[in-house]
């Protein structure tokens, strides 16, 4: 063996020493089921496929964290590209990158700095690939800044679980989800065993709701910058239309944010308002959450952590969602969050929606997006009558919208839709068709006392 070679051999020894001090023997703090190995590292490093969703500024962070781990079947997916914002915070980005495919080149840096890491770039949405992509990774981390992309990954991975014949779950078709998620100094850590614990679905009420602003608001009595620039992007573009009908108001285009400033100005001065300035132009176009790099890291630590706990068994998982907040201070808490026994997502139960029978086709499409078992965007309701599929009413394709949208106003007995009919639903937020039986109430007219 060359001088090289038994420096090279001295090198891997020393690299994986503290690694192995956690796999090879056992402590207070282990999983009931681990037994300590030099195998494991050999699956972390050699067979363990890890899927990362995201190549931004906790994507990034993770990428680097887990190839320095060891782990080497590493998958990235994102259908971003770099923009100049992005150099602050996403590090693994140069200006030389601007306009280059995010994962393409987060992949291309990390392996040719990480000795044996062979992760490879997708640069595509995650709707894009199909069960059979997924299915091959033995555990997926998220770091995306999209609820509805969060909600349509957790729909994948539940739709991938198995159930014995006695409706028990298959344990082996469980793929593990860390989720990880920052907004400015607060951030969340999350591990989720679909079928198991609670999913995301089981918890969309701990999302904050997006900050929109009233109409009347914006268009008569201002008092934010904010105000200005917003009703520039809903009122003022489409009436002026500075590029033609066709052209949708882009706020990564420099003409277009440049265009929205000046008039958000305009009107600013003369409501007496300061502050409207091109960054936050910009941010008000693209509904951007400032980012702080400190907090990313610290989320994408933790996650890290739990991806080579739930790989390894060498230590409990995080039971199962922690919090953090470095605005003032650092202040970090771990519960347990429940699971819903009727999720739409994860539970192997029907899905039930109560309704009287005087209810109409509204009804049910304000339930699909307003309650909070639900909360679908913007669902695709059919039926199945005398073995035939029937379209209710589907907003998403506008043709299809205007021809069904008389039905809204129907009764649903009119429709066909009695006590114990089906209806299936299909939204953005989920990835597969979801089936509802409807439980018809009579109305029952009660004398009230006088």
């Amino acid at each position: 063996m060359s001088s090289g070679e038994v420096q090279t051999a001295e090198y891997l020894q020393r690299r994986w020493l503290n690694i192995r001090k956690l796999l090879e023997r056992s402590g207070p703090f282990c999983h009931p089921d681990f037994e300590p190995s030099a195998e494991i590292l050999d699956f972390t490093m050699n067979s363990c496929k890890i899927l990362i969703v995201g190549a931004g500024g906790l994507g990034c962070e993770l990428l680097k964290d887990l190839a320095l781990m060891g782990f080497k079947k590493i998958h990235i997916i994102d259908m971003d590209t770099i923009e100049l914002s992005n150099l602050n915070r996403q590090f693994l980005f140069r200006k030389n990158d601007i306009g280059l495919s995010k994962a393409k080149c987060a992949v291309e840096f990390v392996n040719k700095r990480v000795p044996g890491c062979e992760a490879t770039a997708h640069h595509c949405a995650i709707q894009d690939m199909d069960d059979g992509f997924y299915r091959q990774f033995h555990i997926v981390v998220c770091g995306l800044d999209s609820i509805v992309a969060r909600r349509w990954l957790n729909g994948m991975l539940a739709s991938l679980l198995q159930y014995n014949d006695d409706g028990s779950l298959d344990q082996s078709s469980v793929i593990p989800l860390v989720d990880g998620g920052t907004e400015g100094f607060k951030g969340n850590a999350r591990v989720i065993l679909p079928g198991m614990s609670a999913c995301i679905e089981c918890t969309l009420d701990l999302y904050p709701p997006q900050i929109t602003f009233p109409l009347c608001t914006i268009a008569n009595t201002p008092r934010l910058p904010e105000h200005c620039i917003e009703y520039v992007k809903v009122l003022q573009w489409s009436k002026e239309n500075p590029w033609g009908n066709t052209i949708p108001l882009d706020g990564d285009d420099p003409h277009h944010v440049a265009w929205v400033l000046e008039k958000a100005q305009e009107r600013a001065m003369k409501h007496g308002i300061s502050g409207v300035t091109y960054r936050l132009t910009q941010g008000v176009l693209k509904n951007i959450i400032p980012a702080v790099a400190s907090t990313n890291a610290v989320i994408a630590a933790a996650c890290a952590t739990e991806v080579f706990k739930l790989a390894s068994s060498c230590c409990v998982n995080m039971n199962n969602y922690m919090v953090l907040n470095i605005a003032d201070g650092v202040y970090t808490y771990t519960f347990s969050a429940e699971r819903r026994a009727d999720c739409v997502a994860c539970s192997n139960s029907t899905k039930v929606m109560a309704l009287e029978s005087d209810a109409t086709l509204q009804t049910i499409y304000t339930k699909l997006c307003e309650d909070q078992l639900f909360m679908m965007k913007s669902p695709g309701i059919t039926t199945i009558i005398n073995g035939r599929n029937k379209t209710l009413y589907m907003s998403s394709i506008k043709s299809i919208e205007e021809r069904t949208r008389d039905n809204l106003k129907k009764k649903i007995t009119d429709l066909g839709l009695y006590n114990g009919a089906e209806i299936l639903v299909a939204d953005v937020t989920t990835p597969n068709t979801i089936t509802i039986k409807l439980n018809v109430i009579e109305n029952l007219d009660v004398d009230m006392p006088s």
